[in-house]
């Protein structure tokens, strides 16, 4: 294992931080896009607004939106790495992947956050997870495009 093999691994785990960076704030916009979008239909739950609202609070106050960027990345930092460094094991660099990856990763962080009980099962909960889990497979599109699409931490050959 040669200098330049190093190198690669260190350049592989240092776009895989700037991928989840990014693609954890890209998440959490896409989550304020969906709510605001879907409390403008009929019949939603009051809350959408609220949900809505929410990120706006987060750009006025900025340690509220830290705080709220903080959690998420605390909720869903393991199972990312577990993701992330599957798909550089075995170079999987398919974008649909990177967005199942992404949207189970969003899922994991918010039943972990919310934990599920029998009388919880209610449409409205259904409803937040789809809303977290679109957001997610946004967010692992982001992050297909900053580090998923080379994933691999052997080089590959046309590279050498």
């Amino acid at each position: 294992m040669g200098m330049v093999t190093a190198k690669h691994i260190l350049k592989r785990v240092l776009m895989m931080f700037a991928g989840y960076f990014v693609s954890v704030l890209v998440g959490l916009i896409a989550v304020a896009a969906i709510y605001a979008a879907l409390s403008s239909l009929p019949n939603a739950p009051g809350y959408f607004d609220f949900a809505g609202v929410t990120p706006l609070a987060a750009l006025a106050v900025p340690p509220l939106g830290m705080f709220i960027y903080f959690v998420t990345i605390v909720i869903t930092a393991l199972q990312t790495l577990i993701f992330a460094l599957i798909a550089e094991f075995f170079a999987l660099r398919n974008f649909l992947l990177h967005m199942v990856f992404g949207a189970a990763a969003a899922a994991g962080g918010f039943f972990l956050i919310w934990p599920s009980s029998a009388e919880d099962m209610d449409p409205e909960r259904w409803a937040d997870i789809g809303i977290i889990a679109a957001a997610g497979l946004v967010a692992g599109l982001v992050y297909w495009l900053i580090a998923g699409r080379d994933a691999g931490f052997r080089r590959p050959l046309s590279e050498h």
